[in-house]
Formats: structure tokens, sequence, C-alpha cells
């Protein structure tokens, strides 16, 4: 059964996946609409942040951190496990084929990668929190703070290092060759690593969308899984780029 699904996921082309991914975006914005009820929005503009704060425990202390580090984890596990489906497929049809195989090692090390980064994107949320730049919810308080984060993500679309590792979540089969003798946990680190260094800049806008904003989360992924298609990918790098670092001038210039 794995292997028909895996052959099923490899067989998949660009428009196949755009479809797919169409669908999951759709089904993101429906969460969304669902999770904030018009009295909750109501009593935060009746009760203000403080009242969120309390509501949501974001508080600035061991156990505030704690959870936003869990959030990060399950935003990235929600936003990832797309992203690196091919990448699994591809392992997963090898594994017939040569020894020392552990997918679940594989997809261990893969976790490891984005659970320290969940962690480090919670102490920056809690630092952030504490010196009021962002809201309860996650999102930017300061238009100077929107526009850097903005700039640095357009910026990174622009860099060696995103390009390199988009070539490589780009051509999964070439990637676990390179580096198959490693073995799978230090594969899954590596496949994570690469991950990570595809999609950090992007995951990092959450503070301009809100961390807690699932429509946001649902577009930002599919942007991230379109960058990793062979077929489609080339054509969204660069110009997302363009697009981030123009709305990062026009908000620190007040424009917008």
């Amino acid at each position: 059964m794995k292997a028909i699904l895996a052959q099923r996921i490899r067989t998949m082309a660009g428009w196949h996946w755009l479809a797919l991914f169409g669908l999951i975006l759709g089904a993101w914005i429906a969460l969304y609409a669902m999770s904030v009820p018009a009295d909750l929005r109501q009593a935060s503009a009746l009760y203000g942040p403080d009242f969120w704060r309390d509501f949501c425990t974001l508080t600035p202390d061991a156990a505030g951190f704690a959870k936003m580090a869990m959030m990060w984890a399950l935003m990235s596990a929600a936003m990832m496990a797309p992203t690196a489906l091919p990448a699994f497929a591809t392992y997963e049809d090898l594994s017939h084929t040569a020894p020392d195989t552990d997918f679940t090692r594989l997809v261990g090390g893969y976790l490891a990668v984005w659970g320290g980064f969940s962690a480090l994107a919670g102490l920056l949320q809690l630092l952030l929190f504490r010196a009021e730049l962002i809201t309860a919810f996650g999102d930017s308080n300061s238009r100077y703070l929107s526009a850097a984060l903005l700039l640095i993500a357009g910026g990174y679309q622009f860099s060696p290092m995103k390009e390199a590792c988009l070539s490589k979540c780009r051509r999964p089969l070439v990637f676990f060759m390179q580096h198959w003798e490693e073995g799978p946990l230090r594969n899954g680190v590596r496949l994570g690593l690469v991950c990570l260094g595809c999609c950090w800049a992007l995951m990092l806008l959450a503070f301009v969308g809100g961390t807690m904003n699932l429509a946001f989360m649902g577009l930002a992924t599919v942007i991230m899984i379109l960058e990793k298609l062979p077929e489609l990918g080339r054509y969204i790098t660069k110009p997302l780029g363009a697009g981030l670092v123009g709305m990062a001038l026009a908000l620190a210039a007040g424009i917008v």
C-alpha cells in the first residue's frame, strides 16, 4: 500500500500539485473562518490586548515559552508535512532496493531539526512579545518590524543558499543518492536542514501575518510547496522575492 502511494506521488505532474494544494489552501481558509467567532473578535476590541494575553496565556515566562514553542512545532508540522511529502515518497521507493533503511529514523531526524527551529522561534516570539513589538496574537505591532521581516524574507529569495537548498528539495532522488551512506537518521537531519534553509525566512513572516492566523499559514504553505516543484518553482522564487522587497519598502515609507 505504501509503495503504491509513493508511486502515485512520484508520478504527479505540476498541475496535479496545483490542484491538490489549491484544495489544501481552501481547507485552511475554511478553518480560519471557523476559528475566530464573532463574539471573540468583539471581545478583542472591547477588552484590548491584555484580555487576549491572559486568554491565550502567552505569558512572558517559562510556561509561556513552552506554549509558544509547542505552537510553532504544530505550525511547522502542518506547514512542512506537505512540502516534505515528495521526498518521503522518494525515500520509500529507494528503501525497497537498498539496505539500512528506516523510515521512522528518517522522519525523526527531520522532525528534530524543526523541533529546534520551533524552540528558537518560540524564544524569539517571547522576546518580541516582552518588548511589545508583537501582539498576543503574534502579529507585529511595529511597521518597521514588519518591513524588516519582509525585507529579510524578500532578500533571502535571491540568495545562493536559498537556491542551493531549493535545488536539493526539487530533486529528492539525487539528494538521497548523494547522502545514502550516511544512514536514515543523518539523511533525515540533512533533509530537515535543507527544508529549513528553504523556508525559515518565509516562516518568520508569521510575525507579520499573525502566528495564529490560519489563512496566512495556508497561503505560506502553498507558496513553499510550489517553490519546491521542479516544473514551476523557478518561476516563483525571485518574483516572490521582488514582491516582498517592494512591500517592505512601501511599508517602511508609509505608503501602505
